[in-house]
């Protein structure tokens, strides 16, 4: 008795329900990517100019839901304050409460504390020159507070443009909604935690969870199809391997002679 038992389809029963496991578990894979995205990401449209070069006008981003009280230095954020408009804005924060944020030291760099700060993603003036800020200012950030600046420094609209309000241009942490992971369009590329910023106290945060999440989706992607591919593949294997039994038990055989 062979110890292959077949189906009626020409599949090993064993081949089969390994196939079906495989697609039930790519499936929830799959699924569980998108739920998990939905629920802990959100789509945004950068509107302006005032993120560039990191955020080109129109971009599509991925903002991962978070608390204000989860962000930190270097952090790109989503907010809303009636005193900036009733839009959403993105902004990077770069003062968090009790920080005293001040422009430019010699070399042009913004400071935090006094401690200057490298920022790679800004880009020259018309002049040439890179620098924290087109103006100097320096402003101390209540408590509870975050002090946010757009990345093109020479024409954003920011902090620095309500210097002269309460809080000295700050927002509350409570005003954020999401701090932006990835740009989706056009392109795709994750954001990555400015280095400038990890030597201050609290460092920078953690990346979001969309690498894992992408990553499940693209897994349970990959495993329905392979399982589901499993029935057609074997069953055109079985026939071939039928087709040359039966071709080689059909072969006339040699007349010996006696």
């Amino acid at each position: 008795m062979s110890g292959n038992i077949r189906t009626q389809g020409g599949h090993g029963r064993l081949g089969s329900v390994l196939s079906g496991l495989v697609v039930a578990v790519g499936c929830l894979l799959f699924v569980g990517g998108f739920v998990a995205g939905a629920l802990l990401y959100r789509p945004y449209t950068v509107p302006s100019d005032s993120m560039k070069p990191t955020i080109e006008r129109n971009s599509r981003v991925l903002a991962e839901r978070v608390d204000g009280r989860d962000v930190r230095r270097g952090d790109v954020v989503v907010f809303t304050d009636p005193l900036w408009g009733s839009a959403p804005m993105v902004k990077r924060v770069v003062g968090v409460g009790g920080d005293t944020v001040a422009c430019c030291d010699p070399s042009g760099r913004l400071t935090v504390n006094g401690t200057p700060v490298d920022e790679p993603y800004l880009r020259p003036g018309v002049d040439g020159r890179t620098v924290g800020s087109g103006e100097d200012f320096s402003a101390t950030v209540p408590a509870g507070n975050l002090f946010l600046l757009g990345d093109e420094r020479h024409t954003s609209l920011d902090s620095r443009s309500h210097l002269e309000d309460a809080g000295q241009g700050s927002v509350p942490r409570s005003a954020v909604v999401a701090r932006v992971d990835a740009v989706v369009w056009p392109g795709a590329d994750r954001l990555e935690r400015p280095a400038g910023f990890a030597a201050l106290p609290g460092g920078v945060s953690r990346p979001g969870p969309l690498g894992a999440i992408l990553a499940s989706a693209v897994g349970g992607a990959v495993l329905i199809l392979a399982g589901a591919a499993y029935g057609p593949v074997a069953g055109r294997l079985r026939a071939r391997n039928d087709r040359r039994s039966a071709g080689a038990g059909s072969a006339p055989r040699e007349k010996v002679d006696t």
